[in-house]
């Protein structure tokens, strides 16, 4: 099968349920064909999602990393000695 987009995959994986929810009875001469495209678009589908959710998770990590440096940096430049028992006063 050639390279099949997320969305044309979706749309085979819907096609074939709706086939499949219209039958009054199953057509067994048509379930293998059906198995096989869903199965093949079900992985293609599997793959894309697979491959944004690593990419978000990889952005998202660099920004918690940018942030925790931001934050890190501005701890050190903010940090008051805090000896004199004022804790609790910001500034």
């Amino acid at each position: 099968m050639s390279q099949q987009s997320f969305k044309q995959a979706y749309e085979t994986l819907q096609k074939h349920a709706d086939t499949l929810r219209a039958q009054d009875e199953p057509n067994i001469d048509d379930l293998l064909t059906i198995v096989t495209e869903s199965v093949s678009a079900y992985n293609v589908c599997k793959e894309r999602i697979d491959a944004v959710e690593a990419a978000m998770e990889q952005a998202f990590s660099r920004v918690q990393d940018d942030d925790f440096a931001a934050a890190s940096e501005s701890d050190s430049a903010d940090h008051v000695d805090s000896s004199d028992g004022n804790d609790d006063i910001p500034f």
